[in-house]
């Protein structure tokens, strides 16, 4: 594995890359435009670093192959867009629920059904959500760029590891296949996460016994340890739990992330900071928006781009602080309005329009698109 210099990559051979890195030593998956180049990578790469690739015979046997490794002690993780993503929703709950930290791309394509399968869309925001049933929370991650598909690939294995939880990269079709620059830092410059450990004996060992953080600790097969992997709301032994230990159960696994939100929200600002007029995005629309701004510039207009990058759980109060003072919001996607929703949800409060710029049908956003929206519904 090349390390500690610049190449130019895919998004797709980013995240391989960056999985590699960080660990990763299983990969589960089935081919699909636009995410197969990252399994056709972990095919060419995980045997020479002692792993396992398995091109399942489809999406729902890939994404239980992951929850197994998991628990076998790996780094594991799978790659599918909108189609398969559907099928993954049962086993992103049951990893949900055993606990099984992994990581999980979608790279968004046109929908629903089949869609576009060669077109880029943001239509899989609430399913990376809501997509499974019952109450859990999740973190999401949403790259705009080849380093930060490499980024937020190390972050997402991290996360899923600190918190035993699956990590989605919300990824699209623009961002897998946009060659470009990546740094590819040496190993020693970066943190990686591991999976808490008992630290009591087997005979002592509680399974879903939890300290201050709410994760509690977790053994690998063949170690001594009780693993009670069941799909069920559970006691703290493992076991089915009556209804106020289901209620318990329910709430630990929500509260586990929920109560971190501050730590691992991640919005960033290009721009003037102090533009009453904001393009709020995500993905690769940020992209776009970015260079709306710039041009934007070039004309005296002030303009700024709030871009989020860790969507769910959504960042309620970093993106309060984020449009501070703007009475123009702008929030532009390639769906018709999701994002838009959650905005209006938290920006709420006289003086402040709230307006939306969606694109769909596979066409990718133009900048000069941006600045005519602007000037067209001013």
């Amino acid at each position: 594995m090349e390390k500690g210099r610049i190449k130019v990559m895919q998004g797709n051979e980013a995240c391989v890359e960056a999985a590699l890195l960080a660990g990763c030593r299983f990969f589960a998956g089935y081919p699909i435009t636009p995410a197969s180049e990252i399994l056709e990578g972990m095919a060419r790469r995980l045997p020479l670093v002692d792993g396992f690739c398995l091109q399942a015979e489809d999406e729902i046997a890939a994404i239980v192959a992951v929850v197994g490794a998991s628990w076998g002690g790996a780094k594991a993780m799978t790659a599918t867009s909108g189609p398969g993503f559907c099928l993954m929703q049962e086993g992103i709950g049951l990893a949900a629920s055993v606990e099984s930290p992994c990581v999980i791309v979608n790279v968004q394509r046109g929908g629903p059904a089949s869609g576009q399968s060669t077109s880029t869309a943001q239509g899989d925001l609430y399913q990376a959500r809501y997509g499974s049933n019952g109450d859990y929370s999740l973190i999401t991650l949403c790259p705009s760029t080849s380093q930060e598909m490499f980024d937020h690939t190390i972050r997402a294995f991290n996360l899923a590891e600190r918190f035993r939880i699956p990590v989605i990269i919300l990824s699209d079709e623009v961002v897998a296949h946009i060659r470009e620059k990546v740094a590819i830092p040496d190993p020693g410059q970066l943190e990686f996460v591991e999976r808490k450990k008992p630290s009591v004996s087997p005979e002592n060992f509680v399974p879903f016994e939890a300290g201050e953080d709410d994760v509690p600790p977790m053994p690998a097969f063949n170690t001594g340890y009780k693993i009670p992997v069941i799909s069920q709301a559970k006691s703290l032994s493992g076991n089915r739990g009556n209804a106020k230990e289901a209620e318990a159960f329910i709430k630990r696994i929500n509260r586990k992330v929920e109560a971190h939100i501050s730590e691992f929200a991640d919005i960033r600002t290009y721009g003037d900071e102090k533009a009453e007029t904001a393009f709020v995005s995500f993905g690769s629309v940020s992209r776009a928006a970015r260079s709306a701004v710039d041009m934007a510039r070039e004309k005296g207009l002030p303009l700024r781009s709030v871009e989020i990058k860790t969507i769910w759980p959504f960042p309620d109060d970093l993106l309060r602080r984020k449009l501070e003072g703007a009475r123009r919001i702008v929030v532009a996607e390639m769906n018709l309005g999701m994002l838009r929703n959650e905005v209006q949800r938290v920006i709420c409060a006289p003086g402040i329009k709230i307006e939306l710029f969606s694109k769909i049908g596979g066409l990718y956003p133009l900048p000069q698109e941006f600045l005519r929206f602007l000037e067209e519904k001013p």
